[in-house]
């Protein structure tokens, strides 16, 4: 039986758009022939011994899928220690025998573009460490999906299913996500005025809650 792992990085301890996107591809590989687990980026950081225990599931593993949520332009600090844990845990830099790395980056902002440079370290990880690289996908307007099962997201995420649909097939069969899957992810859920009407509203709510509402405008440093 083929492994595949789910590493999720969302420091949320409940429902997050990053478990979310990281279980829907977990349970199409499922279908596709690969026994699925997963770990928490947090859990593991708190438990004794957690990181020896990762790296042994690592190490059982076919497939180690990373599910998070951007940081600026990276990966959220204790993602980063917990790669950083496997690579030194490995036995050099040889890719025989490793699992093949794929990576799922969710962004607040619209553009998918934002997640291209975590996406590029954790390819540059994958090389260094050892682990054979199978591609990434980026979502811009995560927030939208807020950790809701995406089979019950609705039609907002159909390009979404469908791109994670694409990438489990292919990688079930030993090969990179498509770039058609990679595309497909990258398709904003809504259009940009939608995203700034929301976001303004959000913004007007919590100033109206804390007293500010007529003060947006101040330009105290003028």
């Amino acid at each position: 039986m083929r492994r595949a792992l789910l590493l999720l990085g969302s420091p949320k301890a409940g429902a997050s758009t990053s478990g979310s996107l990281g279980t829907y591809l977990l349970l199409r590989l499922g279908e596709h022939g690969l026994e699925g687990g997963q770990r928490r980026v947090g859990e593991v950081l708190r438990a004794p011994g957690g990181l020896d225990e990762l790296a042994e599931a690592v190490e059982r593993a076919d497939l180690l899928v990373l599910s998070f949520p951007l940081y600026v332009d990276s990966l959220p600090a204790p993602m980063i220690r917990c790669l950083e844990a496997l690579a030194a845990r490995r036995p050099g830099s040889s890719s025989e025998g490793a699992p093949r790395f794929v990576a799922i980056v969710n962004s607040g902002f619209p553009e998918a573009s934002q997640c291209d440079t975590a996406l590029e370290i954790c390819r540059r990880f994958a090389f260094e460490a050892g682990f054979p690289w199978a591609g990434g996908l980026a979502l811009g307007g995560g927030a939208a999906v807020d950790g809701r099962p995406l089979e019950r997201a609705g039609g907002m995420v159909r390009n979404v299913r469908a791109a994670l649909d694409l990438a489990a097939e292919a990688l079930a069969r030993g090969e990179p996500v498509p770039e058609e899957a990679v595309r497909l992810m990258a398709r904003p859920l809504a259009p940009r005025w939608f995203y700034l009407f929301m976001g303004n509203l959000r913004w007007k709510r919590a100033a109206r809650k804390h007293g500010t509402l007529r003060r947006l405008h101040d330009r105290p440093y003028l």
